[in-house]
């Protein structure tokens, strides 16, 4: 499809109307497409996400080729499957086409599990609404098991960020919640992020609150300053402690009483500690 200088529109396969009632489909013969790039598989589920207003909306004819070229996923590259599935999974509908997905096979070449956590999945989902998480963080969901996260590596070459994101879901998304006490739900959190003394620490602690579907905290979490320790080595050699194998376990104490007192105990207060133990 295509427009003339005079204005004139040239239509050859109903396009226009397409467009105009957002249908989605391929120009012309739908095998003919896709084998001539098997990656069009993808880049439907993609643009129906973007374009469709219904979730379960398409043409069975073009179901029916898709999932008879689904193999030929096989022989695309990782990379350019990872791009068009980061595209879908946080895009519009994205529940719907990933379970669709399954259903016609396509996800037995493309890296993701063959009995993917869909229950779980269809939570986060849910839980993600309007957050905007990363890719990986609702990809992660689908997941069981390490295993699960190597596999997808393989077949999808997922950067050393997405893949230590998705380590890190998997092993935290049960036991590290929210906590009991509902003064201070956000302590769980904020421990783990000053026990990690790592950048990254932040962003995935947020793409936690978001797979948990805890907005509220999200919002006070971005809120939150990282508080210093206010207690260094030098102070405890000033101190007269000069052994570094004592140093190392009391500053660690030290920080531990700091992190019960709600990071507000200052420098004297716990050198004080010292003095008293």
């Amino acid at each position: 499809m295509f427009l003339g200088l005079d204005g004139t529109l040239y239509d050859y396969f109903n396009g226009y109307n397409d467009l105009k009632n957002k249908n989605i489909r391929f120009v012309g013969e739908a095998n003919q497409r896709i084998k001539e790039d098997f990656l069009r598989i993808l880049r439907y589920f993609r643009f129906y996400g973007r374009i469709a207003e219904k979730p379960d909306d398409h043409d069975a004819q073009t179901l029916e080729a898709i999932k008879e070229n689904a193999k030929g996923l096989a022989g695309i590259s990782g990379e350019r499957i990872w791009t068009e599935l980061k595209k879908i999974i946080v895009g519009k509908y994205a529940n719907q086409l990933i379970h669709l997905l399954y259903e016609l096979t396509v996800t037995d070449y493309i890296g993701l599990p063959v009995n993917g956590n869909l229950q779980e999945f269809d939570t986060v989902c849910k839980n993600v609404q309007n957050l905007f998480p990363k890719p990986m963080t609702i990809l992660t969901s689908l997941l069981k098991v390490p295993c699960d996260l190597s596999k997808l590596d393989l077949r999808l070459k997922l950067s050393k960020d997405e893949k230590n994101l998705g380590l890190f879901l998997l092993k935290h998304r049960r036991d590290l919640t929210k906590a009991s006490d509902t003064s201070m739900p956000l302590k769980p959190y904020q421990d783990f992020i000053l026990d990690a003394r790592e950048s990254s620490a932040t962003s995935r602690i947020h793409e936690l609150l978001k797979y948990q579907g805890e907005e509220q905290l999200l919002k006070e979490m971005q809120g939150w300053s990282i508080p210093s320790f206010p207690v260094t080595g030098h102070d405890l050699r000033q101190m007269g402690i000069s052994s570094g194998k004592d140093i190392g376990p009391l500053l660690q104490q030290l920080r531990e009483q700091w992190k019960k007192s709600d990071y507000q105990m200052n420098k004297e207060e716990l050198l004080s500690y010292v003095k008293k133990a």
